[in-house]
C-alpha cells in the first residue's frame, strides 16, 4: 500500500520429523526478503545484502536504498551465468522494502531480471495466488496494514490444498511500514491466528464418486456374478 509493505510465506516441512523450513529473512531495520528455491543459495544472497546494508550504514550513516541493492543482487546472479564454471543461484527472491520514496516491492529471478511489482508470488502453485493478486491489487494503495495482511494470507490459501490449511505452524508474515515504529517486524502469533481464522473456507473433496465407483463394480446382492451361459 501507500503505508506499508507485506510479505507472506508457506513454511514447508521436509518431513513429519522435519522442523519448517524458514522463508523470510531479515537484511535491515527497513528492508526484507522472501524466497523460493535453494535455502543454502537464498542464506549467501542474504548475507551478501546485509553486508552491504551495514557498509552503505557506516559510509553514509543513512539506510541503504531498496532499489540500488536489488540491482546489484541482480548483476551478481547474472555474472553467475556467463561461466560455464559456474552455476546460476538457484533460488528467487521477492524483496520488500521502505525508503524515502515509500514502500517498495521487487522480484529477481536467478537470470538476474529484476522488476518491482505492486504485488507479486513466486514458488510452487504461485499462479493462483497471481491470478488472486490480479482481481485485487488495484484497491491496495488504499487499504489499511490489516486489510492488506489479509489479502496476502488468501493469495497464498489459493496454493495449498484442501487438506493442508495455513497454520500458524507453516504461515509467516513480514512487515515494513514508512515512517517511525515501521521498522521489520514478524507477526506473533497470537496475531497471526486472528487473520487465519478469517481466511476463506475452502471446499473438501467429493467422495460421492469414489464411494459409487465400488458399490457398482459389486454384484448385486443374492446374485452371482455374471448371468449364466443360455445353453439351450
Amino acid at each position: 500500500s501507500k503505508t506499508h509493505v507485506v510479505i507472506a510465506s508457506f513454511k514447508r516441512a521436509q518431513s513429519e520429523l522435519a522442523h519448517h523450513q524458514q522463508k523470510i529473512f531479515k537484511i535491515d531495520n527497513h528492508m526484507c526478503i522472501g524466497i523460493a528455491g535453494l535455502t543454502a543459495d537464498a542464506r549467501v544472497l542474504a548475507e551478501y545484502m546485509r553486508n552491504e546494508c551495514l557498509n552503505h550504514r557506516y559510509v553514509y550513516d543513512s539506510p541503504m536504498n531498496v532499489g540500488r541493492l536489488v540491482s546489484q543482487v541482480a548483476d551478481k546472479s547474472q555474472t553467475k551465468t556467463q561461466n560455464s564454471s559456474k552455476r546460476p543461484y538457484g533460488v528467487g527472491l521477492l524483496i520488500a522494502g521502505v525508503d524515502e520514496k515509500g514502500p517498495h516491492l521487487f522480484e529477481t529471478c536467478p537470470s538476474g531480471i529484476s522488476n518491482e511489482y505492486y504485488a507479486m508470488a513466486i514458488g510452487g502453485k504461485s499462479t493462483s495466488a497471481k491470478t488472486y493478486l490480479e482481481k485485487h491489487f488495484a484497491t491496495f494503495p488504499d487499504v489499511d496494514l490489516d486489510a492488506l495482511i489479509q489479502h496476502a494470507l488468501e493469495a497464498m490459501n489459493k496454493t495449498t490444498s484442501s487438506d493442508q490449511p495455513l497454520t500458524e505452524k507453516n504461515t509467516a508474515v513480514a512487515i515494513l511500514g514508512v515512517g517511525n515504529g515501521g521498522d521489520f517486524r514478524e507477526l506473533p502469533v497470537d496475531e497471526l491466528t486472528k487473520f487465519l481464522d478469517k481466511l476463506e473456507k475452502k471446499d473438501e473433496p467429493d467422495a460421492t464418486m469414489d464411494a459409487a465407483a465400488p458399490a457398482a463394480a459389486a454384484p448385486a446382492e443374492g446374485g452371482d456374478g455374471a448371468a449364466p451361459m443360455d445353453t439351450a
